[in-house]
């Protein structure tokens, strides 16, 4: 850890432990599922029956970048109903393309796709490397391995301010054209071929000519990839990877007070809401309801996948745990969605509605509100979060976006409406939202972590207390 984090609390440094090992949702889902076990949660497998019994601690996976975890209350019965917190995983990102095999002047580049709303102008002049997932034959057997390069490999360079003069007036980006990353050049990676080739005279290892992945990716990419895998470059079926920068999360400012982190959107909520449900647990044994994070792919680009909040995914599970009794369990559920939230920029203070500006210096989780039902929130659900945050003095704010100005959305709408279930859309506030390097505070991560662990703690004192 950097010597600067060293007034920093343990919940912090944990935190920017665990975004520098999650490059990708791949990586996050897979740290969660440490933190899960450590705490004392079983895996459950899609395709086995469940048995789900009272004070049991329980998640599964879909994809390896979505994950559903829960805790059942210990006065739990059928149709007693959920108290959910939702995020998701993912973040924009460049990924590399099937055939990410490419060649101009010299240079070997590697062909990739923006996923996402990403502000790519951030992803010029730093320092990359890959992450993600490989799936490759061993011992007779498809196998899949989590892969990080812990080293800069790739680079998108700017073009220099001599020979584009009005850069600083009106930079445009031609995602096609100039996104494509630097890996090598072409000279060393003839070199290396040359040898290869000559190692490998006497070999007769062959792979199916027309689908080999020798011919879609170069060939240092493929050996890189299978050093990192133990396996041959020929052993490679295919992989997930996405482009990441290096320089790792921290602490910063005069005093400490900010996060710089990547993917601040939106595995800070992640992190939190596991967190805070894991802290929750000693509350456990009188709670009625069922505690659950659900942790979404695909998030960024629509939700519209096996792994994403618009999928059944959430109704399968429900359903296998509510059994016949899941109508009225959604009746006496509640979900709180949970992405993160916009401050308000010194530089850009007229971006925002006068009497709506989350702050950082105010470090209070922010309740997002649009009527036209962009953000699910409203005066029932509203009420509810508010009493529970009063019950342990959890800071708040609002937001409502301008009225001459469009509005984003979250997971929250859409699992309300499909899930029948209520639901509010709440936020940390940040800095550089789809940057390749965000911003927020301490205090707000603190006060993050306080709320979903007051929220799991609290709700059904709530819930019983309103003649509604």
């Amino acid at each position: 850890m950097m010597s600067n984090t060293s007034n920093i609390s343990n919940n912090v440094n944990q935190f920017l432990d665990f975004i520098n090992q999650s490059p990708t949702a791949f990586h996050c889902v897979d740290n969660v599922k440490t933190i899960l076990k450590t705490a004392g949660f079983k895996e459950l497998n899609e395709n086995e029956q469940w048995n789900i019994q009272q004070l049991g601690k329980y998640y599964v996976t879909k994809n390896g970048s979505c994950l559903a975890a829960f805790a059942v209350g210990g006065q739990y019965k059928h149709g007693n109903g959920f108290a959910l917190v939702a995020t998701h995983t993912d973040s924009p990102h460049l990924r590399v393309k099937p055939v990410s095999k490419r060649e101009d002047n010299g240079f070997l580049q590697v062909n990739v796709e923006c996923y996402g709303g990403g502000i790519w102008h951030t992803w010029f002049d730093r320092d990359l490397t890959l992450a993600g997932r490989v799936f490759f034959r061993k011992n007779d057997k498809i196998v899949t391995k989590l892969v990080h390069v812990k080293r800069p490999i790739l680079r998108i360079p700017n073009i220099a301010i001599h020979l584009q003069r009005d850069m600083n007036e009106k930079f445009v980006i031609n995602k096609q054209d100039h996104l494509q990353a630097v890996l090598s050049l072409k000279a060393t990676e003839a070199l290396n071929k040359k040898k290869d080739e000559n190692d490998k005279s006497d070999c007769s290892t062959k792979t199916n000519d027309g689908d080999s992945e020798s011919k879609k990716h170069h060939s240092e990419l493929l050996e890189l990839i299978g050093d990192e895998c133990q396996c041959k470059p020929e052993d490679i079926i295919n992989f997930d990877f996405m482009l990441a920068d290096t320089q790792p999360a921290c602490v910063g400012g005069l005093k400490n007070e900010f996060l710089f982190c990547p993917r601040l959107d939106n595995q800070m909520s992640s992190y939190c809401a596991i967190q805070g449900l894991i802290q929750s647990l000693d509350s456990l044994t009188n709670d009625r309801y069922i505690r659950g994070a659900l942790l979404y792919d695909n998030e960024e680009i629509g939700s519209e996948s096996a792994q994403g909040a618009m999928s059944e995914f959430t109704q399968h599970i429900l359903r296998r745990i509510t059994r016949d009794n899941h109508e009225q369990s959604i009746a006496n559920s509640f979900l709180v969605s949970a992405d993160m939230a916009h401050a308000i920029h010194p530089n850009y203070s007229s971006l925002h509605d006068k009497d709506h500006k989350p702050t950082l210096s105010h470090s209070g989780v922010v309740i997002k509100t649009n009527c036209n039902n962009r953000y699910a929130t409203t005066a029932f659900t509203s009420t509810i979060i508010k009493e529970v945050a009063r019950i342990d003095n959890v800071q708040l704010q609002e937001f409502c976006m301008r009225n001459d100005m469009p509005c984003g959305t979250t997971v929250g709408p859409i699992l309300s409406s499909r899930l029948g279930i209520y639901t509010i859309d709440v936020g940390a506030p940040q800095l550089s939202m789809h940057s390749i390097r965000e911003m927020s505070s301490v205090k707000v991560f603190e006060n993050y972590l306080i709320f979903f662990q007051a929220f799991y703690k609290n709700f059904q004192q709530v819930r019983d207390s309103i003649e509604i």
